[in-house]
């Protein structure tokens, strides 16, 4: 039979559709030109000019901040919502479950307004704890959405077995069902931390004075047309991007 290369090609030219931008992009964080449009000569220019902008640095501690609190608190009432969502049946958690499933469809912008005008209606103050909330508001549907995959080919006869060998119902729990699930539990909140970092629409709504993420800096950087200076903090967003990747790749062979 003879070899087709039809194939190939339609999978490098999906590979150049998807990675071309950020070439550009990496390559014009190194261009001297101000507006990108041609090449000007090499220059490091933008990201000393990053390194000393501290609103930068300032904005990507906070979301990090938001982000790595909303996740752990997104995958602990994910996991629950999970498991109970697959132990018991009701119309009670028929209900639970359509509230988990809202947020996935519900468009960005339509959750920022109900959320701005829910903590308007209470007095709260906009800030931090306010763009936590509506990042756990939307992240926990994700976490138990993939904890529920991973509980259905959970075999519960395990549990039931600890307990016969004298474990109680927490050390059961602790020892049995939490590592079992907990590869599904950090895929969860991987998706949670990757989803808080890149929100923008939500999170403008809901911040409040000195609490700007990364997101709303980087918007408000590109009115004022300080595209190198972004071309030069996506490129190490990138770069820490595929560390990390080939980090995780690197454990699991040797695991």
């Amino acid at each position: 039979m003879k070899r087709s290369w039809f194939p190939a090609l339609v999978t490098l030219a999906v590979l150049a559709f998807f990675f071309a931008p950020l070439a550009m992009l990496v390559l014009n964080s190194f261009n001297a030109s101000r507006f990108g449009g041609e090449w000007e000569g090499f220059t490091w220019q933008w990201y000393e000019k990053l390194r000393e902008a501290d609103e930068v640095w300032d904005a990507l501690f906070i979301t990090l901040k938001i982000a790595a609190v909303s996740s752990i608190t997104a995958m602990l009432l994910g996991t629950l919502a999970a498991l109970a969502l697959h132990r018991f049946k009701s119309w009670l958690q028929s209900l639970h479950s359509m509230l988990v499933t809202l947020p996935l469809v519900m468009p960005d912008i339509l959750m920022g307004m109900s959320l701005l005008a829910f903590f308007v209606a209470l007095g709260v103050e906009l800030g931090m704890t306010t763009i936590w909330i509506a990042h756990v508001t939307f992240s926990v549907s994700f976490v138990t959405m993939v904890v529920l995959g991973r509980l259905q080919d959970f075999d519960f006869t395990l549990l039931d077995a600890a307990r016969d060998l004298g474990a109680t119902h927490w050390t059961a729990t602790r020892k049995v069902l939490v590592p079992l699930l907990l590869p599904g539990i950090l895929a969860g909140g991987l998706l949670a931390f990757t989803l808080s970092i890149d929100d923008y629409v939500i999170t403008f709504f809901v911040s409040g004075p000195g609490t700007t993420t990364l997101p709303l800096r980087v918007a408000s950087m590109m009115k004022g047309r300080n595209l190198p200076m972004i071309n030069a903090l996506s490129t190490l967003m990138i770069a820490s991007t595929f560390l990390l990747a080939a980090l995780a790749f690197r454990l699991e062979r040797r695991r």
